[in-house]
């Protein structure tokens, strides 16, 4: 295969999906050669549980095209791809998820769809073949979040994609440690595309997105990119002051001029609760933006490394 043939980079964070590695692989090498280009994968241990290192070390052995790289812990599957885009080469750089779900054959599909004179396809699947709670929590995530960002996000789109050696670069200059791969990329504004894919349903293992990891992850992208839940907040405070003014005006008014005093104590007590949680849930959501700038100032790095296949080259030679 010849030099001028571009180099397409596959990264893909690895978590809970040992089983389908090899496939994986294969299958990859089989779109890449057909289309044809260089090609290097770049495998993320993302701590797995289930020793996926050992298989990775050992696909890398085999074919040098493949290169293992594994973290020091979990760090995070947004994490894990960065760790992977901080070390590749290619002209084009495919993320796609371990499990199978994304088609290693649909590169192709990506890859042509780039070349009409975009320099970011993300794969659209129209048709999820996840479970319904997880279709349903993802549509109800960028409704969330195009609410308190002002986008207009697609549910349909999610990691998988190809990325031109420009954008990726850019993507490297991004250091912030709330991650999320997609809108990360949506917000540098390059030439964007989208093309359907093929969903398949998950080949192994289950996925690692618990609700509450899916809350957390929704509160980290959008604490991130707005600051709407803060002006929310302060708009809500003034409707709160303007309304129980109104309401005092009116208390004042009625015992003066008509001679009737105030009475009830439960709608006062009902009111300073009411008021002195609104004050905590305030002071909250403050201290979510403190809680990320204190972690920003902080300076750790986004990833640590433990050990690489190229290191285990090395040794052997």
């Amino acid at each position: 295969m010849g030099k001028s043939n571009p180099l397409i980079s596959v990264v893909i964070p690895v978590y809970g999906c040992r089983a389908c590695l090899i496939e994986l692989c294969n299958r990859i090498k089989k779109t890449i050669e057909a289309i044809p280009a260089r090609l290097e994968i770049i495998l993320v241990n993302d701590a797995s549980p289930d020793h996926a290192w050992e298989t990775i070390k050992q696909l890398s052995v085999n074919d040098d095209r493949i290169k293992g790289i594994d973290l020091a812990r979990n760090f995070g599957q947004h994490h894990a791809i960065t760790a992977g885009l901080d070390h590749t080469n290619g002209d084009w750089v495919v993320v796609m998820d371990c499990d199978l779900q994304d088609r290693p054959e649909e590169i192709a599909t990506l890859y042509h769809k780039a070349l009409e004179g975009y320099e970011v396809v993300f794969g659209n699947r129209t048709v999820r073949k996840d479970k319904w709670i997880k279709r349903k929590s993802s549509q109800l995530f960028y409704r969330i979040y195009d609410f308190f960002t002002g986008r207009n996000s697609d549910h349909t789109i999610a990691n998988f994609s190809i990325s031109s050696k420009k954008v990726v670069e850019g993507f490297r200059c991004m250091r912030e440690q709330n991650r999320f791969f997609p809108l990360f990329i949506q917000w540098m504004g390059y030439k964007t595309g989208s093309v359907e894919v093929e969903h398949n349903a998950r080949k192994e293992g289950k996925s690692s997105y618990n609700i509450k990891k899916l809350i957390t992850l929704g509160t980290d992208a959008i604490i991130s990119q707005s600051n709407k839940p803060l002006r929310l907040s302060i708009q809500f405070g003034f409707l709160i002051s303007f309304v129980s003014f109104l309401y005092g005006v009116y208390l004042f008014a009625r015992y003066f001029f008509l001679a009737k005093p105030v009475q009830g104590w439960t709608s006062v007590m009902v009111s300073i609760f009411f008021i002195g949680g609104l004050i905590f849930f305030n002071i909250g959501v403050l201290g979510l933006y403190i809680g990320k700038v204190f972690n920003e100032t902080k300076g750790r790095p986004l990833y640590l490394i433990r050990e690489t296949t190229d290191e285990l080259h090395n040794e052997r030679s």
